[in-house]
């Protein structure tokens, strides 16, 4: 019989699994809906993929993030496990083959982003398919109330008219009470649903603020004193770059991370920190999504996050392996003015929604009604340059309407050469036998790549098929295209630049569907959420884990010991303790002669240590003294 620990053994090679981890698998295995809050790192994805294996049909993975959909399907595929993706970017052909073959080619993990649910092309799949889990990701976009809302997600509970005892899965590492009751309303979650939450107090980390003038000064000494592998998040792409010069200059190994490389850079950065041969990894919010390295000892912000959430899921990077670590942030009251600013900026109002609107649709020449679901490479700049506009107002209107499910906007989209044989093997080896002309290609691709490429689009690479045949790559995509021409191929060349997708077909810019009113209420959630930061950030009374952990609605009255505030407070109670220490040993001791044993006995303090310390120090300073049999006395006078 299998179990969960079976399954997390033998495809995770696993003995036990993490807290809550194994609750929520029963759960899920039980047909309840569940809602899981766990933390950054506190392992989600085993909560739906252990029980998924156990469970006849596919399970239906929701995510806004391509990237992570993109990395958890190879993670799957290497353990065996049939897994595909369907997200904004691909081409219909594409889409259409991993729907079927989520449908009949025994895929085990479909991975969809929200936008593509409403889809024809999805709907009549799904309401054939035999599902056995869907698993929200990232629940709280489903929330208005949440800092991360998404109009798509809205359409998962459409789902349920179509396969109503399917049990839905939602999961989040961030989401205060209000957002987790939204999630369970917009899911209609059944009367026995159940709700899983670890705490958000991080035993092992401590957070600290440190108001500096000269932040990059400040950030060295942070670096000496705390050894180890570590993160810096900026706010800029050009910040990322020069902070990381000026570490490499004073010793420090550094490397930068930001959406404007090249994923062919991001991935030689990342793996360059991953394993140690860059100690410093500087980066802008684009990095740290999927990255699981548990040793990381310090996560310092120079600059803000807008809210909370964003700061404790950054923070929650540090110090996954249990060993004590350190959430930073170097503060000065300029930021505060600068983070209001961005906000601000983060939030157009709905008339310049509608210009942006209406250039993109210039830009790309669409007719109205047009494009739904199609993907168009996008300059941010030359987009910027030839309507007049500035980059920073255009990438939060950008951001805005991706919110409201006109379009997603992907700034660093990035999809390997992909082949599918069109034709079955029969019909490809008399083709071969026709035309020698494209024998030898075809022969390599299939013994490098095998005989996937009949079942669906497999990445391959030009260089390294021209290196085998040796030949030129250039040679090697003409006849590639060629073959696409000919309807033997399927192929989707390399894509590694910005993508703009129209999920909506183009709409009247005088009609956008965006609610004004709820335009309105955002904006003054977002302020709000921005303020709880920086109230976070000023304050210096109250133990920085509490509030962090008041925040999210977890009630407490322990505070962590650990932060800055917790630490200030307790060197502030230990030199009131020294002080009284001091004064009550000088008195006994004028009073009778003791040995320290009986004065310690006597006294009877909390910290005996500190004690021992104390009557050190005054024999130091000659206030008190031994006589021949160890007995103290008062000084000399």
């Amino acid at each position: 019989m299998e179990t969960p620990l079976s399954i997390l053994h033998q495809y995770w090679g696993h003995k036990h699994f993490r807290p809550l981890q194994e609750d929520i698998i029963q759960a899920v295995l039980s047909k309840k809906d569940v809602l899981a809050l766990l933390p950054t790192g506190g392992g989600k994805s085993i909560c739906f993929q252990v029980p998924a294996l156990m469970m006849e049909g596919v399970c239906i993975v929701v995510s806004p993030l391509i990237a992570l959909m993109k990395d958890q399907v190879e993670q799957l595929k290497k353990r065996g496990i049939l897994a595909v993706a369907v997200h904004a970017g691909m081409a219909r052909y594409e889409i259409d083959l991993h729907l079927n073959n989520a449908l009949y080619g025994g895929v085990k993990f479909l991975y969809v982003s929200p936008e593509r649910l409403k889809t024809d092309i999805f709907l009549e799949r799904f309401k054939q398919m035999k599902v056995a889990l869907i698993a929200v990701d990232e629940a709280h976009c489903i929330s208005q109330w949440g800092y991360d809302f998404r109009p798509s997600y809205l359409e998962i509970a459409s789902l349920r008219q179509w396969q109503s005892q399917v049990p839905i899965l939602a999961l989040t590492a961030t989401a205060t009470p209000q957002v987790c009751d939204d999630i369970t309303k917009q899911l209609l979650f059944g009367k026995s649903s159940q709700k899983f939450q670890r705490s958000f107090a991080r035993e092992n980390l401590s957070f600290v603020v440190r108001k500096s003038e000269n932040k990059d000064k400040k950030l060295l000494e942070i670096l000496n004193k705390v050894r180890g592998s570590a993160i810096v998040y900026v706010r800029t792409r050009k910040l990322a770059e020069s902070v990381s010069h000026f570490l490499n200059r004073n010793g420090m190994g550094a490397t930068y991370y930001h959406a404007g490389l090249t994923h062919q850079l991001r991935d030689g950065v990342q793996n360059d920190w991953i394993s140690n041969r860059a100690r410093v990894i500087v980066a802008t919010n684009a990095f740290g999504m999927g990255i699981d390295k548990p040793d990381v000892r310090l996560v310092v912000h120079l600059d803000l996050p807008e809210n909370l959430e964003a700061y404790y899921q950054e923070a929650g990077r540090a110090g996954r392996d249990g060993k004590r670590s350190f959430a930073v942030i170097l503060f000065q009251e300029a930021d505060a003015a600068s983070l209001q600013t961005k906000v601000e900026q983060s939030q157009p109002d709905f008339e310049f929604l509608q210009k942006i609107y209406q250039a993109l649709c210039n830009h790309f020449q669409l007719a109205l009604g047009s494009s739904g679901g199609e993907s168009y490479d996008f300059d941010l700049q030359q987009f910027c340059d030839r309507f007049q506009f500035f980059p920073g107002e255009v990438y939060h209107a950008l951001k805005r309407l991706e919110e409201y499910a006109l379009i997603t906007f992907n700034e660093s989209y990035y999809a390997p050469s992909r082949i599918h044989i069109a034709i079955d093997k029969a019909a490809l080896y008399q083709f071969q036998v026709a035309n020698e002309k494209f024998d030898s290609l075809i022969k390599m691709l299939l013994r490098l790549y095998g005989g996937e490429l009949f079942s669906d689009f497999t990445p391959i690479s030009e260089s390294y098929l021209a290196e085998a045949l040796k030949s030129s790559s250039k040679i090697v995509t003409e006849l590639l295209n060629h073959l696409k021409k000919l309807q033997i191929i399927e192929y989707l060349p390399l894509k590694e630049r910005p993508q703009i997708t129209f999920v909506m077909p183009r709409q009247d810019v005088q009609y956008l569907p965006i609610d004004k009113k709820m335009l309105q209420e955002r904006r003054a959630l977002i302020f709000g959420k921005m303020n709880a930061m920086l109230d976070y950030t000023r304050q210096t009374h109250r133990c920085r884990m509490q509030v962090m952990q008041e925040y999210f609605g977890e009630e407490t009255f322990e505070t962590c010991g650990l932060c800055d505030v917790c630490l200030e407070k307790r060197k502030k109670e230990s030199l009131q303790s020294v002080t009284e220490l001091r004064d009550e040993i000088l008195r006994l001791v004028k009073e009778q002669l003791f040995t320290v044993d009986e004065l310690e006995a006597r006294i009877s303090p909390n910290d005996s240590e500190l004690f021992v310390d104390v009557v050190r120090e005054l024999v130091e300073e000659g206030l008190i003294r031994y006589d021949d049999v160890w007995r103290l006395l008062p000084g000399k006078p």
